[in-house]
């Protein structure tokens, strides 16, 4: 598959020794890599369909300092759609409401009609593309409800009814981050982790550069704000168990065999 890191933060903190660890896996996940981090002034973000590790534009990105209060990261395992720019993570899309969203995915869609529509719209080939146009559909229907921009509990809520909606029989370990807060969902055991430290949340795939980790709060929605813990959703229930010929059986659709 591939992995994800996540950060979260009240104020600027140097994650150079977390990102150098996180894209040294890369030759396990050699189909592509992705950066978003905001500096508290601005927002950076990068990516590109070539293994971390061989990127002599990473390597230059990393050859700065990078202080950030809030970051995701990507390195990509090819399982749907090509290793082209346009299935590389992170995705990005804006609301109606100039909300801009940045989101990851490690996973896979095996069965949803929820995302069909999507096939025609995407402009790369992977479903986790498709996700995030659902999400910003199901966004813009609420701005369009209520007449505005949404407040954090409308944007939580929307985001708690999509994964509780997609979650069934499906992979949806998730971060997304809406420009304030730090969202993440996982349905698969000892496959997302997190170590909160005083005024910094770090998420990744494999724990990092020691410390304390323990899973995410599983088949539930969980925000992060200002590296805190802000809110915290239902148990939706809906664990997801790796199927081996499941897997088998979308390679081969994908493959036109």
């Amino acid at each position: 598959m591939c992995e994800l890191f996540g950060f979260s933060a009240g104020k600027k903190v140097n994650i150079d020794r977390e990102l150098t660890e996180f894209y040294s896996h890369a030759p396990d996940h050699p189909n592509g890599w992705g950066l978003y981090y905001d500096d508290g002034c601005s927002d950076h973000f990068y990516k590109e369909n070539k293994r971390a590790d061989r990127s002599s534009y990473l390597r230059d990105i990393l050859s700065g300092s990078i202080e950030a209060r809030d970051a995701i990261a990507h390195i990509r395992y090819a399982t749907i759609g090509y290793v082209l720019m346009e299935n590389t993570h992170p995705f990005r899309g804006t609301d109606q409401s100039g909300r801009v969203w940045t989101f990851a995915h490690n996973g896979t869609i095996f069965e949803s009609d929820l995302l069909t529509k999507y096939y025609h719209r995407q402009k790369g080939e992977t479903d986790s593309e498709r996700i995030l146009l659902y999400m910003l559909d199901k966004m813009n229907e609420m701005i369009s409800r209520s007449g505005g921009p949404l407040s954090e509990c409308d944007r939580f809520a929307v985001l708690e009814e999509m994964v509780a909606g997609l979650s069934p029989k499906n992979k949806l370990n998730l971060l997304i981050f809406d420009g304030e807060i730090l969202y993440v969902h996982s349905n698969c055991r000892g496959s997302l982790y997190t170590r909160e430290q005083e005024g910094s949340a770090t998420i990744s795939t494999k724990p990092l550069c020691g410390g304390s980790w323990e899973d995410v709060p599983f088949t539930r929605l969980v925000s992060y704000k200002d590296g805190t813990k802000w809110m915290t959703g239902s148990n939706h229930g809906h664990e997801y168990v790796p199927d081996p010929e499941s897997l088998k059986a979308l390679y081969l659709m994908y493959s036109h065999l």
